[in-house]
């Protein structure tokens, strides 16, 4: 039966996030009444091509590699609390996500239900032929590596309607993991695009975890955060009329207006129809109100029809890339670090791209055509610590270790007092994005029964 407000927290907020940030969020979450669910999003582009490349060379992997580590310490008190937890930690291989998490609740002495979703991927069945009619930039299927669907929030709420505990998804669009759960408490059709777009937007506000609560948005003087090493992660109050609040449990980090302003325009490029699986929403008419107490009221967002297709992210083999660096100090440093990286260029591999950068006098303002290197000219003369940064990138690992070999050499046989040479080489990632009928992700939901107390 439909509530009148429901609680979700972020446990992460990308594949490299702290493996102990949900825990106090599952604490205040245990705290209060009304339903309550915890999503994790693990998921960036490359990272699920990472992961599909892991399952070819293990059919038990391709999922988020910290997973143990994330859910063990909590899914104790999430079951226990009714806390539905919700994640695209299931990455390239959501079936073996959700056997390992009933290994865990086998450890655990853990009852409970797992919905493992899947669909989202196009290289599956007759996904190539979709690919082919609507992705015009298709690559050479010999350099596929993943081609996945963003799906929506429906098949999540009826996973949770099917009396799931934890949901395990593949891809889906990051704010579904948070739209999901208040379609199915709150009760909300899947064409009330207004309360689909105040959802999607709480998600959007959750889905970077501490990029609401400060991370990511401090700058000392100007934005300074309160104790930003122990920043706790956001937590949203979803009502049945739409309006929410973003808050935080106790602890470090800050949630005003300025957080969520930031973190509501991230990523977003047209305010008036950010699109998703679910809704377009439009923000431009949002009202965000802080209320003090680390929590702010959001409303005044209003949505539109959902888009007849779906966006997917086509990742192939790239070659490779290859980073060399070596320092050096002293008076004329700049100078020597010059010539450091000439004798590479002449001396590299032809089928080489290379991009020089000085770190210390010029790297993140850099540019790949190498302009900067060309012309920038501040008084490189008063620079006495410079790095010299070789990035490049080759068709294959030979060309690419060649142009590396030619780094190392710099030791012996470059300018004078250089050192600290650092080489690392990998296989490149590129991808390309295209819009397919939303009928070519056929999601499936499998539940599995954990009976292990």
């Amino acid at each position: 039966m439909p509530v009148q407000s429901i609680r979700v927290g972020s446990g992460a907020g990308f594949s490299g996030d702290r493996i102990d940030a949900a825990q106090p969020v599952v604490r205040e979450l245990m705290t209060g009444d009304g339903p309550t669910a915890l999503m994790f999003e693990t998921l960036g582009e490359r990272t699920l091509a990472l992961a599909q490349l892991r399952r070819r060379e293990n059919p038990d992997l391709g999922y988020e590699p910290k997973l143990a580590a994330i859910l063990q310490p909590i899914l104790p008190d999430c079951l226990k609390a009714g806390i539905t937890i919700l994640g695209n930690f299931g990455a390239g291989n959501p079936p073996a996500a959700g056997r390992l998490i009933d290994g865990l609740m086998a450890k655990a002495g853990l009852n409970g239900r797992i919905a493992v979703i899947t669909g989202d991927d196009l290289l599956q069945a007759d996904g190539l032929e979709v690919l082919r009619a609507h992705c015009p930039d298709l690559p050479d299927e010999k350099l596929l590596i993943s081609a996945n669907a963003y799906l929506g929030a429906e098949p999540l709420a009826q996973a949770m309607a099917e009396g799931a505990d934890i949901v395990v998804t593949g891809r889906v669009a990051d704010p579904s993991l948070a739209l999901a759960p208040m379609i199915h408490h709150l009760g909300w059709a899947t064409d009330d695009w207004d309360r689909l777009a105040q959802g999607t937007m709480a998600g959007h506000l959750l889905e970077c975890g501490a990029q609401v609560t400060g991370g990511y948005f401090a700058d000392p003087g100007l934005k300074d955060v309160p104790n930003i090493e122990e920043a706790t992660f956001p937590i949203a109050t979803m009502n049945a009329d739409g309006s929410f609040v973003i808050g935080k449990p106790a602890g470090g980090g800050l949630v005003d207006r300025r957080t969520v302003t930031e973190q509501l325009l991230y990523e977003v490029h047209d305010p008036s129809g950010y699109l998703t699986p679910d809704v377009a929403a439009d923000i431009t008419g949002a009202e965000i109100v802080e209320l003090g107490g680390d929590r702010v009221r959001v409303d005044g967002i209003r949505g539109h029809a959902r888009p007849e297709t779906l966006k997917v992210t086509v990742c192939f083999d790239g070659g490779w890339i290859g980073e060399g660096e070596i320092s050096y100090i002293g008076p004329n440093a700049a100078a020597r670090a010059r010539l450091a990286g000439e004798m590479v260029r002449r001396r590299a591999p032809q089928s080489l791209k290379l991009r020089f950068d000085l770190i210390g006098v010029m790297s993140v303002l850099a540019d790949d055509g190498g302009a900067a290197w060309q012309d920038f000219a501040p008084d490189e003369a008063a620079a006495r610590d410079v790095r010299l940064r070789v990035a490049m990138s080759g068709p294959d690992k030979d060309s690419v270790e060649r142009g590396l070999q030619e780094i190392e050499a710099l030791y012996c046989t470059g300018p004078a007092a250089g050192g600290g040479i650092r080489l690392s080489s990998r296989r490149r990632i590129s991808t390309i994005s295209c819009f397919v009928p939303r009928e070519a992700a056929r999601p499936r939901i499998d539940m599995l029964e954990a009976r292990h107390g």
